[in-house]
């Protein structure tokens, strides 16, 4: 009894170092997924927790780095919150398959139309787009990132983790970039699984050409593809338990008459 009272302590404990190490992370603003391959298409979610109690998340600036830059974005659509992007001519201009891109993007900044479609404390909202072709070398991408309070606070989500030190107190949402492998790309250099947001109706725009096009049009055919064969499963799943409810029905007669007779 002795053992199993100190293991089940011994476990609790750790799990409670588990959470409290996890907490921290998650309540600040982070990039998901955390790798993409290096020279894709891919979809990049933001985001954006509220950690105060008093107040609520009004503006999101999320910054694009200048050394390794990103030629073209789409947002998708967030109700009660409007977009803007803003670019800047590249020292260097991009090469792609569709030609020469002289212009990259600088920031995204996302504001919430009211008061009532700002993250309340508690809440989290996540804003999402398109980005590509990205930097086609592997490296780590920093998106510093201003958030901005109802009572005009901006918490600045600029520091760079440092390899073999401790996370720092206002991380930067950080992007890996890995190599490309021979069956990962299509022919414009995008994932063959990369996935796309739809353009939103805010006051800005983003830029799109035949590589987004056709990185659109395969996530699509995978969406649909996956969703065909969820239902299928489904189909099938209710099939059989229509099928084992009217089998226990007839057990469960029989047994009934089998007990009557005399």
């Amino acid at each position: 009894m002795s053992r199993t009272i100190r293991g089940a302590a011994v476990l609790g404990a750790a799990l409670s170092g588990v959470i409290a190490f996890a907490l921290p992370a998650s309540a600040h603003v982070t990039v998901q997924p955390p790798t993409a391959v290096a020279g894709a298409y891919t979809t990049l979610m933001f985001q954006v927790p509220t950690e105060r109690d008093d107040a609520s998340t009004t503006k999101v600036d999320v910054q694009f780095p200048s050394d390794a830059p990103i030629a073209s974005v789409l947002i998708k659509n967030f109700p009660g919150w409007t977009y803007e992007v803003k670019k800047v001519k590249l020292d260097k201009p991009i090469t792609t398959d569709d030609g020469t891109i002289s212009e990259g993007v600088s920031e995204i900044i996302w504001t919430a139309s009211s008061g009532d479609t700002a993250i309340k404390s508690g809440e989290f909202a996540q804003f999402v787009i398109s980005a590509g072709p990205l930097p086609d070398k592997p490296g780590a991408l920093a998106f510093k990132t201003l958030q901005t309070y109802s009572d005009g606070q901006v918490v600045r989500w600029i520091d760079i983790a440092q390899p073999g030190q401790a996370e720092p107190e206002h991380p930067a949402p950080t992007l890996t970039l890995t190599a490309a492998s021979t069956d990962s790309t299509d022919a414009h250099g995008g994932s063959a699984a990369t996935t796309t947001a739809s353009s939103n109706t805010g006051t800005g725009t983003g830029n799109t050409g035949t590589s987004s096009a056709t990185a659109m049009q395969a996530a699509s055919q995978s969406t649909d593809s996956s969703d065909g064969t969820a239902r299928a499963l489904g189909i099938a799943g209710l099939v059989v338990g229509i099928a084992g409810i009217g089998f226990g029905a007839f057990a469960l007669r029989s047994g009934r008459r089998r007990s009557t007779m005399p």
